[in-house]
């Protein structure tokens, strides 16, 4: 029988049960959406938090002290400039506070204590207003920088810079405005406040620094560099490496992509469970056609159709099943993609990902629909003629 023939049989058997046919590719459809979307996200997530890694570029280093038995004050930061190769420093300390102004309140706001640099080694940009000075930093003068999603919130059309806002019943000057800036290194800068790092002491915080970025001259250099500031804080300050780490944004990236891959894999995984239970339900369909068929397999085979045609019709019908499965799932997997878009989570649709699982569902119905196949086609005619 010619393949043309056989694929229109099959379309014809799927359209006479169009419940069951729906009914069983609905397991593949299911395996096929959770694989995009589950993928999908777990790529998006990958791409943001690099993205966020890169913002800094390549010539940042990031110093965390993770000991509370470990002061490290901020009189002491100038002496890491001494170290060759190291151009700027910017400590900062995250804290968090109610901001308001006259009767609007926000919600409990974070809060980034810092100095001058900040802005500079972060690349982020003011849209308005100035940088935290180094006058507001000796002084500990209460000033600050709104992000661009609070200073709307708190301003709504009046021209934030010059007046001033409340952080925890305190009044602070808004000295600047930054621009739009999404999320940074897992923050969202739009919704953050700067203050002058001094300041912190107002919010119950001492001088202490536990987190600095550090801009280096020459990026080729920044492992050298990277090294001698382990020395710096371990031979000078007596700091042992268990209790800090400096990392590079290439050795972030490293990590992140291992642990976001690993994730990513896994939860491929998971969704995969869901082809092969669609598989399942594939087979015990064709199980059930070849049962119902069964007279009409004793007459082919009477009327000279081979074991080989037979074989190939029910492998076709468990195929077409499948890619149409296949397909649905497709679309329906990038359609949830665009729907969690809209609920603030990041999607990436990769089309090696859809075209493997798109094969992977037409590989599923060859690999559960041989079963059901090779039993149609060694049937004897006989017994097929003889069944009611």
């Amino acid at each position: 029988m010619k393949i043309l023939n056989i694929i229109k049989m099959a379309f014809k058997n799927i359209k006479s049960n169009k419940l069951r046919s729906g009914l069983t590719m609905l397991g593949l459809i299911i395996g096929i959406a959770s694989v995009i979307v589950l993928v999908g996200i777990g790529t998006g997530a990958t791409s943001s938090v690099t993205d966020s890694v890169k913002s800094l570029g390549t010539d940042i280093l990031t110093l965390t002290i993770s000991s509370s038995d470990v002061t490290y004050e901020y009189e002491q930061v100038d002496e890491l400039l001494e170290i060759t190769n190291v151009e700027k420093v910017a400590p900062y300390k995250s804290i968090s506070a109610t901001a308001s102004r006259g009767t609007t309140t926000s919600s409990r706001a974070s809060i980034l204590a810092t100095n001058d640099n900040y802005l500079e080694i972060t690349n982020t940009d003011l849209a308005k207003g100035r940088r935290i000075s180094l006058i507001d930093i000796e002084n500990s003068t209460k000033v600050c920088i709104l992000g661009s999603e609070i200073a709307e919130t708190l301003f709504s059309l009046t021209e934030p810079v010059g007046q001033t806002i409340k952080l925890d019943g305190d009044k602070y000057t808004v000295i600047g405005v930054l621009t739009e800036q999404g999320t940074s290194m897992g923050n969202n800068v739009d919704d953050m406040i700067l203050i002058p790092l001094t300041t912190a002491v107002y919010f119950d915080e001492d001088t202490s620094i536990s987190d600095i970025y550090i801009k280096v001259e020459d990026e080729d250099k920044i492992d050298m560099t990277s090294t001698l500031i382990g020395n710096y804080l371990r031979d000078t300050l007596l700091i042992s490496s268990d209790y800090y780490s400096v990392s590079s944004q290439d050795s972030m990236l490293d990590t992140m992509d291992s642990i976001t891959d690993t994730l990513t894999l896994l939860l491929g995984g998971i969704a995969s469970i869901s082809l092969i239970v669609g598989g399942i339900g594939v087979m015990n369909v064709m199980l059930v056609s070849v049962t119902e068929r069964t007279k009409e397999i004793g007459i082919r085979k009477s009327l000279g159709a081979r074991k080989r045609d037979i074989l190939i019709q029910f492998l076709i019908e468990a195929l077409v099943l499948s890619l149409l499965g296949g397909l649905i799932g497709v679309v329906f997997g990038l359609g949830i993609g665009i729907v969690v878009e809209n609920f603030g989570l990041t999607f990436t649709a990769s089309g090696s990902i859809i075209l493997i699982a798109f094969l992977s569902s037409a590989g599923i119905g060859m690999i559960f629909g041989i079963f059901p196949a090779y039993r149609a086609a060694c049937l004897r005619p006989i017994d097929a003629l003889r069944t009611d």
